[in-house]
């Protein structure tokens, strides 16, 4: 082996190396992201005694999450194909932090919950598709499934590793006490992420000598208009499809525990250790897609079968379970709880990664951040539908039994439209790019 070749192995492996340390803190970025969210959720019963909040009242707290949510996602989206990540998850980061330390002032009720919840949904619209844009840098196409998986994993680790340790800080300082406990552990990433982070080999140029170029690109790809890429089959059926995943997500992260308190009649600890086993669940079915789909795209299988068929299984799933799960002995509820707010969301790195292979460097982040941000329109309106669903039912039991049909009827049908949709051989070819199933390129090395 000559020198220079010794060279480019030794600067490949130390490209490899930090790519895992990347992807290992953008998936800890979003289990504080996901803990950010189950928060409220937590603590709801607290929270609704010390501020005698009606269902609707609470619903409007979780649903103000959300409104600014999408705006701040399409805005930093575009952002993000012409500032670095490194800077721009740093600030978002922070404003997690800041949005979460007000609520420690015994002050703060209903008005107070809602101002910093808008805030936090600011901050943390752009979160899932900047962390997953950025680990899309360290890897090329055919590659991108897995670490989209891992990244989406970390929501799952969020609400695993909030459950208990939020119910502890409520119990044991009260509710208040879990929020700023987030708050700091928001400040301590973005110092982790300023030693640590920053963006790959897999990137366009954006200015800096010392930010590297995507091996991949092709500038005749940037002159693509961004239109034609928002209304292929494949942008259109992953966003869709996301639409219902995100708002079964949202209703989970509202309702869920205090249906479990309210009519399944579970105690504070036991809710604890139930909420994190759809989290469980989702993590291993969120790695298991992405596995299978890397899998079957290096073995030449096609992108419309590996990402939009096998995608389209997974809400197909969840909304059959959440279905039976009205109509069936108390038993049976458990399991298809777990399936019915896990499996939907296994979907989501194969849209990932659909969505950016069939775009060009410097329409990624955008065209990822977009999809997003419409699809968490459902998280705006979920729970507060939920909450009027519940107050105009004849009793709860009623009302929560049809909140989750129309879930269950919304994962149906987005799993249908994503089956049909989801095309990214086709897509991409149609922009004039490589399709993932044809694209061989060895990783180029990065500057640090």
């Amino acid at each position: 082996m000559t020198l220079e070749a010794e060279t480019r192995s030794a600067e490949a492996d130390g490209t490899r190396r930090r790519a895992r340390t990347v992807l290992a803190v953008l998936a800890l970025f979003i289990v504080i992201n996901a803990a950010d969210k189950a928060v409220l959720g937590l603590t709801a019963g607290p929270i609704k005694d010390e501020l005698h909040l009606t269902a609707t009242e609470f619903g409007t707290i979780a649903s103000s999450f959300y409104l600014l949510f999408s705006l701040s996602a399409v805005s930093v989206g575009f952002l993000g194909d012409r500032i670095r990540p490194r800077p721009l998850l740093a600030v978002l980061a922070l404003v997690w932090a800041a949005a979460q330390l007000p609520i420690l002032l015994p002050a703060a009720g209903f008005g107070a919950l809602v101002a910093t919840r808008v805030m936090l949904g600011a901050g943390e619209g752009p979160g899932y598709p900047l962390a997953n844009y950025t680990a899309f840098t360290w890897y090329p196409e055919k590659r991108r499934a897995l670490p989209s998986a891992v990244v989406v994993a970390g929501g799952a680790g969020g609400t695993v590793l909030a459950a208990p340790l939020v119910v502890l800080v409520s119990e044991t300082l009260g509710w208040r006490a879990a929020f700023g406990a987030l708050g700091a552990v928001g400040l301590l990433w973005t110092a982790l992420w300023l030693r640590l982070g920053g963006s790959g080999p897999y990137t366009a140029r954006l200015g800096p000598a010392d930010e590297p170029s995507e091996a991949e690109y092709d500038a005749a790809n940037d002159s693509v208009p961004f239109w034609r890429i928002v209304t292929t089959g494949t942008w259109l059926g992953a966003t869709l499809s996301t639409f219902a995943v995100l708002w079964t997500l949202a209703l989970g992260f509202a309702w869920v525990p205090l249906y479990l308190e309210e009519q399944a009649g579970f105690s504070d600890a036991e809710i604890s250790g139930i909420v994190g086993l759809p989290a469980l669940s989702m993590a291993v079915l969120v790695l298991c897609a992405g596995a299978l789909a890397h899998r079957l795209l290096r073995r030449g299988v096609s992108a419309r079968i590996a990402q939009g068929l096998l995608g389209a299984l997974l809400p197909l799933l969840a909304g059959v379970c959440l279905l039976l799960m009205t109509r069936v002995p108390a038993a049976a509820l458990l399991p298809l709880l777990v399936v019915a707010f896990s499996a939907g969301n296994g979907q989501t790195p194969l849209t990932n990664a659909a969505i950016a292979d069939i775009c060009p460097p410097a329409r990624r982040s955008a065209a990822l951040g977009l999809s997003y941000a419409l699809a968490a329109l459902s998280s705006l309106i979920a729970p507060y539908v939920t909450g009027r669903i519940i107050d105009a039912a004849p009793n709860e039991a009623t009302g929560y039994d049809r909140a989750f049909d129309l879930t269950a009827w919304l994962l149906i049908a987005g799993a249908v439209l994503s089956a049909l949709l989801i095309r990214p051989d086709r897509d991409a070819r149609g922009h004039g790019r490589k399709t993932p199933a044809s694209t061989t390129q060895a990783e180029p090395s990065a500057k640090e």
